[in-house]
């Protein structure tokens, strides 16, 4: 049974910048969420206060879902929620193979059975056994991110943390992805949070998404109702208008 998501009243500050003001939002287990927003409205800042790598000033994150439930911060929530950034290159070690980048979190978290984790993962995001001793300067942007995906399932966590994955891919590369992801989150029952300022990308992957501005929620809604068109706040309009997949055609 995947697990979900419950954050409640965050807050995140960078001194006397408040990044995110008292947001609240609920992932249902299995469930794919979007954040979407302009550039600087704290949606990747969410997802690092999620995993720990930004502090909270204030508010709740916990895991739901049945049974028990591993404490925030904690080795076992670390490894049931794992994270992908935006930039493949960025994210992966240049001076480590791809089996020693597979390899580490198994070690750190004292699973056995390294030589099968690593090549069903490398199976699983569609690398094969070629590519275990491979360097990050020896694969195609793809392929990188393929890799980091590899890295996040190794733990066989339930919840992917998703911080622009595509944007740095060509849009043809970016199709593949996106069907790879959503290919594993059916396969294993995963639990998506998804950040994205393309909402066309937000649509084709998520149930369910929160439009942010400036560190707030300005609505909440299912992602067929921003396919549709159907927005009640200004400001998701703005956003529909600078996505050219979502322009409207106006006739004469």
């Amino acid at each position: 049974m995947s697990l979900g998501l419950d954050v409640q009243h965050l807050q995140v500050r960078f001194g006397e910048f408040t990044a995110i003001h008292d947001l609240s939002f609920n992932v249902a287990p299995g469930e794919s969420f979007g954040l979407v927003g302009e550039s600087g409205s704290g949606k990747s800042t969410v997802l690092r206060a999620i995993c720990g790598l930004a502090a909270r000033s204030n508010g709740t994150v916990k895991l739901s879902g049945n049974g028990d439930l591993p404490a925030p911060g904690s080795k076992i929530f670390r490894r049931r929620v794992q994270m992908v950034f935006q930039d493949p290159y960025g994210s992966l070690h240049p001076r480590q193979t791809v089996d020693r980048m597979l390899a580490e979190p198994l070690a750190i978290h004292g699973i056995d059975d390294a030589e099968q984790r690593i090549a069903a993962v490398l199976d699983a995001v569609g690398l094969g056994d070629g590519f275990r001793f491979r360097y990050p300067h020896q694969l195609s942007g793809g392929q990188r991110q393929r890799v980091a995906i590899a890295r996040a399932l190794i733990l066989e966590p339930d919840i992917l943390l998703l911080d622009e994955p595509t944007s740095a891919l060509d849009a043809s590369v970016q199709a593949e992805v996106l069907n790879l992801l959503e290919a594993l989150r059916r396969e294993r029952g995963l639990t998506f949070v998804m950040v994205s300022h393309d909402l066309a990308v937000v649509t084709h992957l998520c149930e369910r998404l929160m439009v942010m501005r400036q560190g707030r929620e300005v609505e909440t809604l299912p992602a067929a109702e921003l396919a549709g068109q159907r927005v009640t706040q200004d400001y998701t309009r703005a956003l529909m208008r600078a996505c050219a997949g979502f322009q409207k055609e106006t006739t004469p």
